[in-house]
């Protein structure tokens, strides 16, 4: 019995050019994510500090009350 041929033939595409997209891997997606994530909650809380530290220092209750219930959530360790 003959072995069948198989022949290929190179056609050129005439369509529009595709650009191919690289993938960025979960690990490094994930881990900036995480840096980020820290990043801003420390930022939050350096800055919700300064504002509790403030409301002190002029003897505003009110503000410091509210400002004391949303650090809570930074704390809750």
């Amino acid at each position: 019995m003959k072995k069948e041929k198989i022949i290929y033939r190179y056609y050129r595409y005439d369509g529009k050019v595709l650009q191919a997209k690289r993938e960025i891997s979960f690990e490094l997606k994930l881990s900036s994510r995480l840096i980020l994530d820290e990043l801003f909650f420390n930022w939050n809380k350096e800055k919700l500090e300064n504002a509790i530290n403030n409301s002190i220092d002029s003897g505003d209750k009110e503000a410091f009350l509210e400002l004391s219930e949303a650090y809570k959530q930074f704390v809750w360790e």
